[in-house]
């Protein structure tokens, strides 16, 4: 496993993840849908396997040896999941199944509590469907609105229009900090501290975010931060949710059952103290220990160096692509995550993306779960590449060779 920490080795970071060395369709793999789902190192694989085989027993309930000791290590993941978001308190991490499931819990609790008959909540033109469905439903069961602040046509958030829209209705701003769909990266700290100076709670939707930089959740004084463990390297069925103890402490339990009680008869429950109270029924033990792991291999990197890798990567690509005849970039901020959607005259996404794939090139097409935004562009959607740390140059050589091919191909 790379030992460094004051550099970037691509050839040792990529032997940590087994994956990178497979071949598909009897091509090398160039993967590229890591704003989808990130690869894994093994060490976090290993972490898995261990649990199964070694110490699986549930958590929290039992006084035996494998229950004390799988106890310990997922509470010792979230630990480290607050160390590395610089959370005040450990118990303002809550463990949820994903990033959806973290604005639902949100959703659900804070929306039930707060939201009333024409109060409002303000998300952005460019949130994933995650960020827009559930304050959809919501808002129709209390009788809120739905507010939405438009973008410019690089995809930057209009930050002017975004103030006008703040009010006393406004109960709820949730926003994304990077868009899956543009790469833009909206300036969260300062939209968070105008949503303040109106007494208005923020929850950001930063699963596009932690891959591609630290997160200080005191630095950005977001009243709630959501992600998911997938896009930062580690197991699939874990998410996170953090918020302000205060904030989590006064809204009511998202699921009733086991774990989050204190007492319960027939006629009175009381809740259990946080975190436990947002978290009923047995959780994904194995996916919150292995996460643990997965935050362990990240504190081994230098941040500054990936910031400047993936950089180089996205201007190095941006630049080749645009000498692509009929090729038009969709979104285009002056301040970008590593990702790169594009169209293409006279091509399909989906066919761009099949030939892609026989040419051992993983990308996604489609409507990245951003519809309301793909109507804003009027497309019906795009191929969208998106870089990790351990992606290369040659990787985006191979990529664009690829794309000059298979547009050869369709266009005749």
């Amino acid at each position: 496993m790379i030992e460094i920490t004051n550099a970037l080795d691509l050839a040792e970071i990529r032997k940590d993840f087994p994956i990178l060395q497979r071949e598909v369709n009897g091509k090398p793999l160039v993967y590229f849908d890591n704003g989808a789902s990130s690869q894994k190192p093994q060490c976090v694989v290993d972490a898995l396997s261990q649990y199964y085989l070694h110490e699986h027993a549930n958590i929290h309930r039992g006084v035996h040896t494998l229950s004390q000791e799988a106890t310990v290590a997922y509470e010792d993941a979230r630990v480290k999941i607050a160390n590395y978001i610089n959370a005040e308190h450990n118990e303002e991490v809550i463990f949820t199944s994903g990033t959806t499931d973290a604005i639902n819990l949100v959703a659900q609790t804070f929306g039930k509590r707060y939201l009333k008959e024409n109060d409002e909540v303000l998300i952005t033109a460019m949130e994933h469907h995650s960020n827009i469905v559930p304050w959809q439903m919501i808002c129709e069961e209390n009788g809120a609105k739905l507010q939405v602040a438009p973008i410019n046509e690089n995809g930057e958030l209009i930050v002017r229009e975004f103030q006008k829209l703040l009010n006393e209705r406004t109960k709820l701003v949730a926003i994304v900090h990077v868009s899956n769909t543009l790469g833009t990266v909206n300036p969260v700290k300062e939209l968070t501290a105008i949503c303040h100076e109106k007494g208005i709670p923020v929850l950001l939707d930063g699963a596009q975010a932690v891959p591609h930089q630290q997160i200080d959740v005191q630095d950005l004084n977001c009243d709630f931060y959501t992600f998911s463990m997938h896009k930062l390297f580690g197991p699939t069925g874990v998410g996170i949710l953090y918020g302000k103890k205060a904030l989590l402490n006064d809204m009511p339990p998202y699921k009733g059952g086991g774990d989050m009680i204190k007492t319960v008869t027939f006629e009175k429950t009381t809740y259990n103290e946080l975190p436990h109270k947002m978290e009923a029924g047995t959780p994904n033990i194995a996916g919150g220990i292995a996460s643990g792991a997965a935050i362990e291999y990240l504190n081994r990197l230098d941040w500054d160096a990936i910031d400047d890798h993936e950089q180089r990567l996205l201007i190095y690509a941006t630049k080749a692509l645009t000498k692509i005849e009929g090729l038009r970039i969709i979104g285009n901020a002056s301040k970008k995550a590593s990702v790169i959607s594009f169209i293409i005259e006279g091509v399909h996404h989906y066919d761009l993306g099949v030939i892609l794939d026989k040419l051992g090139i993983a990308v996604r097409t489609g409507h990245h779960c951003t519809q309301p935004l793909m109507d804003i562009y009027n497309i019906e959607g795009t191929v969208r590449i998106s870089f990790a740390f351990y992606n290369t140059k040659s990787e985006v050589d191979i990529c664009l060779k690829a794309i000059e091919r298979a547009v050869k191909m369709l266009k005749g």
